[in-house]
């Protein structure tokens, strides 16, 4: 339609203006115009000398006259065209969608894409952030497969490591040989257990250090490591600084301002000024309302308060780890990954032990949450990888090597201002070192095209790095990497860290989720009369569209605020809500089959109810929109679609009677028939966005 559309409108600019016209670009006209497509003739003003209501005239009542697609126009704010599609096209073009089984795939593009998510540590469950990743991954593989890409779903599962040996050495100190069937506790969920017992440990080490910086007693610490401590000291005492001025400012401008925000803000702002601890929830409140002009000032000072008292903890940070270093248990997990990367026997044997139960564990909880992968590597496999392209680096001079014996590599000042280690001083592999090696062994297992990173934010800086260095290997794959990065999920109490054991499982989350669903389920009463085992499917089913859902309508960039309860919505923007529309087309199948009306019998009408346009409208938009969010790695674009459509069809149940249609008159009889037809291509489409999300539809609910 779209492409006969633009094809008329370059006939009407030759035949009247002798213009041949290359591009023609429609844009959806807005909700308060009459039409469909609307045409912008700012650009072709000049060339025609028209003003913009006479060329607009010029064309519109040229393509009402000349076409059978366009039943009318209007010229709106001196330079749009918008264009009213007659109604036989619209009816014939759905005519066409509704027969067709292949409606919504689209050609093969001859291109191989490997889409690497998940990368779990075998030191803890999957928690919420993890389910963001998982699910945005096997959406982003399953959208680029309708895209007609062909996809292999990769799992870097990071098994080794400093932070693996934490875990272990925990375990070997406390665990008393308890065992996941011992204790009761799933695999990775018991491991997990003790990553978080260590860094209890840690802290009870490493006080007594931060306290003897405190005092400026260096004794601990070499030359270097003194010199860094009291770089960052500065640092932070010069940023102390820029506060104290801040706070003057924040002072003067509370008394002008603060009157002028609500309650809930002012309490806010008192408990913040109170205590710092509040400044992340305080942070997600003003970075998600809307401000006056007015009260800008304010905001804008609190932000660059709140930034500073972020850069501190960095630098804290950087001391900390130091500290860290210097601790007994550090050393002995330094000790202990040296053991295992020289395959020591004891230690081989525990870490073994460990990730078996950890794998188990992982495996449950992906059948849980319906992800799959193609591919399985681990970095106990590839790290050594790595260390064989160091070689060749330091022999093209891209890396090199510092007295203390640790490898670096050589970055451009585009891509930062330090360069980045690659070899420890003592031989031992650090992230970077693995992800190069892994990235070649991808290229050589399957050739791809493109290689799709989905990793958190917070890794940026680290995949930007990886990129370059492989661009300056001149690695055949490098033009196509790229990273999907994603925003943090929080919580209402602030950001998870599992180190802490403030982190949301995902095994306990969804069976949270999913007795969530199963009261609200039962308070509808839709499922009375079923078996026990058909409601739990439901559960699980609705359970897992309200997490799903959740976590993908969102643009995968932004960070956001995890809301268990509104993520079980059946009214609003939610996985439920989509799935009932899709509940709701099954049922008029069922009720017609009963009544012994037939589903899929041609229909002929003529004229068009409006939210019949508006859903047919939106059932051709489904290939653009499944092409876009491939194009753009953005499941939030189908999500969005798939809410669209389900409120759409909401609207149209209610105001367009579907099997009582049937009045005796032959015109009721084709009207009804063409409205379970449009029931069913609504329903099949509402399923395939979902299925695109990863997202299963239950037949009842």
């Amino acid at each position: 339609m779209e492409t006969t559309l633009q094809n008329a409108i370059k006939q009407a600019f030759k035949e009247l203006f002798d213009l041949e016209v290359t591009e023609v670009e429609l844009q959806p006209t807005r909700k308060e115009f009459e039409g469909s497509h609307t045409f912008v003739m700012f650009s072709f003003l000049k060339a025609v000398r028209k003003r913009p209501d006479e060329l607009g005239q010029m064309l519109g009542d040229y393509l009402t006259q000349n076409t059978q697609v366009v039943s009318g126009y209007n010229v709106a704010n001196k330079g749009f065209l918008n264009i009213s599609i007659a109604n036989k096209v619209w009816i014939d073009t759905f005519g066409n969608i509704a027969q067709s089984s292949d409606y919504g795939k689209l050609p093969h593009k001859n291109q191989k894409v490997m889409v690497e998510y998940s990368s779990p540590n075998t030191n803890k469950p999957l928690h919420l952030g993890h389910l963001r990743n998982n699910f945005l991954g096997y959406s982003v593989a399953r959208i680029l497969e309708a895209a007609g890409y062909d996809v292999v779903k990769a799992n870097l599962v990071n098994d080794r490591g400093v932070h693996i040996c934490k875990s272990m050495l925990a375990y070997q100190k406390f665990g008393e040989g308890e065992t996941p069937e011992s204790s009761g506790i799933k695999g990775d969920h018991l491991i997990g257990k003790y990553y978080v017992e260590f860094d209890k440990q840690m802290k009870k080490q490493v006080t007594p250090i931060i306290a003897k910086i405190a005092k400026n007693e260096f004794s601990l610490f070499t030359d270097e490591e003194v010199t860094n401590i009291r770089n960052y000291q500065n640092k932070i005492a010069k940023i102390n600084e820029e506060i104290r001025n801040e706070q003057a400012n924040l002072s003067a401008l509370k008394g002008q301002l603060l009157a002028s925000f609500d309650a809930d803000f002012q309490e806010l702002f008192t408990n913040w000024e109170a205590s710092l601890t509040y400044s992340s929830h305080f942070k997600k409140y003003i970075d998600n309302q809307s401000f006056t002009k007015k009260q800008q000032p304010l905001i804008k000072l609190i932000r660059r308060i709140i930034k500073l008292y972020n850069s501190i903890a960095k630098e804290d940070g950087n001391i900390k780890q130091i500290a860290n270093n210097k601790t007994p248990l550090m050393n002995e997990v330094t000790e202990m990954l040296q053991k295992w990367e020289a395959k020591d026997p004891e230690t081989v044997a525990l870490w073994q032990k460990m990730n078996g139960w950890v794998y188990e564990g992982f495996d449950a909880t992906y059948k849980a949450i319906g992800v799959d992968f193609d591919q399985m590597y681990y970095e106990s496999e590839t790290y050594l990888l790595g260390k064989d392209i160091i070689k060749d680096g330091l022999e093209k001079d891209l890396f090199y090597t510092k007295p203390d014996g640790s490898v670096w590599a050589k970055l451009p000042k585009e891509v930062s201002d330090n360069d980045k280690i690659l070899l420890r001083s003592n031989g031992t592999s650090v992230y970077m070192t693995q992800d190069l090696g892994t990235a070649d062994k991808k290229y050589e297992d399957h050739t791809i095209n493109k290689s799709i990173y989905v990793i958190g934010n917070e890794q940026d800086y680290h995949c930007k790095v990886l990129f370059q260095i492989l661009k300056d290997l001149d690695r055949p794959y490098a033009d196509g990497l790229y990273h999907l990065s994603y925003g943090m999920v929080d919580l209402p109490t602030g950001k998870m860290k599992s180190r802490e054991g403030t982190v949301i499982d995902a095994d306990d989350l969804l069976a949270e989720v999913k007795e969530t669903a199963r009261k609200r389920t039962d308070d509808l009463g839709k499922l009375d009369g079923m078996s026990d085992a058909e409601k739990i499917e439901i559960y699980r089913i609705i359970a897992l569209g309200a997490l799903k859902y959740t976590l993908l309508r969102v643009d995968p960039k932004k960070r956001m605020l995890f809301d268990k309860e509104s993520s079980v919505d059946f009214q609003g923007d939610a996985g439920p809500f989509v799935q009932m529309n899709y509940v709701r087309t099954r049922s008029i199948l069922r009720k017609a089959a009963e009544m012994g009306i037939s589903t899929n019998e041609p229909w002929t009408v003529s004229d068009l109810h409006a939210m019949e346009k508006e859903l047919i409208k939106l059932l051709l938009q489904y290939e653009a929109v499944v092409e876009e969010a491939g194009n753009e790695y953005n499941p939030s674009f189908v999500a969005q679609y798939a809410y669209d459509l389900a409120r759409t069809y909401s609207q149209f149940f209610a105001e367009c009677p579907i099997l009582k249609m049937d009045d005796g008159s032959a015109a009721s009889i084709e009207r009804r028939k063409f409205r379970i037809a449009l029931s069913t291509k609504t329903g099949e489409l509402i399923k395939k966005a979902l299925g695109l999300l990863g997202i299963e539809v239950p037949e009842r609910m």
